[in-house]
């Protein structure tokens, strides 16, 4: 696949102390460990880059346009890691692609949540109440499991990155769906009992994440798909280097706080055990394969 172009931002806080010592932790100048990600100019990337370098690990940011590129990039060997996507996402491209990129690490979770105008509680919603979902079918599904989780609904054979609402068992459920655009689920609310509005649309629509009545369980195991990811290729599943640059995103606090805020507080940081993330790429690349 051709890549389109893309820029290099280069940590220059790392760069400066490894000049000071005049090596890399790999033993150059030229060895830094080349990370692509969408939104480099985040702050938080600055904190972690700096951290990275007082461990002895000089790292480029790579940021890309759009999400169509860290993957063909890391898979040419044109970055190390990238840090962009949750795991449904990876597995859409490697079943597309015949890839084998693996996680190597969790990041986080952004929960998806639902929020209403009438009612404090999911408790709360009544018999037969109206539920406005997006429509795409990533959001759709993501969407439905989460009113499952909060006992609002039940889907056939318990939900999966694919359900629609005719998966919904009306006799076993609270409420019905009804489907718009993500980006007017917000304004939906005052029509309807709730609303599940992406994490990309609540501030814009001037709602609160602290006014949510409910939000994933990143426990939950139909969470685990959209849980947040560093990505590797397979081979490199075991490099040191790249293992500690993952707990340093995951333990370094100031890096921590700034995925926080970043996030407008919305974020769920995790330490999700790698052989899980493994685990959940392979069934929902199963589930892909099942349902192409």
């Amino acid at each position: 696949m051709k890549l389109k172009r893309f820029g290099v931002l280069t940590a220059s806080v790392a760069v400066a102390a490894l000049a000071l010592s005049g090596c890399s932790a790999s033993g150059g100048a030229d060895d830094a460990v080349k990370i692509g990600v969408v939104g480099a100019s985040d702050p938080y990337w600055e904190t972690f880059t700096e951290a990275a370098a007082e461990e002895g690990i000089t790292v480029e940011l790579v940021d890309f346009a759009d999400y169509n590129q860290p993957n063909p990039a890391l898979s040419e060997g044109e970055l190390d890691l990238n840090q962009f996507q949750h795991i449904v996402y990876l597995a859409d491209y490697n079943v597309a692609s015949g890839d084998d990129l693996e996680p190597l690490g969790s990041t986080a979770i952004y929960p998806l949540a639902v929020f209403s105008e009438k009612y404090d509680d999911v408790s709360e919603i009544p018999e037969g109440g109206e539920i406005a979902i997006p429509n795409d079918e990533s959001n759709r599904a993501r969407a439905l499991l989460v009113l499952q989780q909060a006992g609002l609904l039940e889907l056939e054979g318990g939900g999966n990155i694919f359900s629609t609402p005719d998966d919904i068992i009306a006799d076993s459920s609270k409420v019905t769906v009804t489907e718009v655009d993500a980006s007017f689920t917000a304004s939906s609310i005052q029509d309807v009992d709730a609303a599940v509005v992406n994490n990309d649309f609540v501030t814009k629509a001037g709602l609160n994440f602290a006014d949510a009545i409910f939000q994933d369980d990143p426990e939950d195991e139909n969470a685990l798909p959209y849980v947040n990811i560093f990505a590797v290729r397979a081979e490199d599943r075991d490099n040191e280097t790249y293992l500690k640059l993952v707990e340093i995103y995951q333990t370094n606090d100031a890096v921590q706080a700034g995925v926080l805020e970043n996030s407008g507080g919305s974020a769920v940081l995790l330490q999700t055990p790698v052989s899980e993330l493994v685990a959940s790429l392979e069934r929902v690349q199963e589930d892909i394969k099942s349902n192409g």
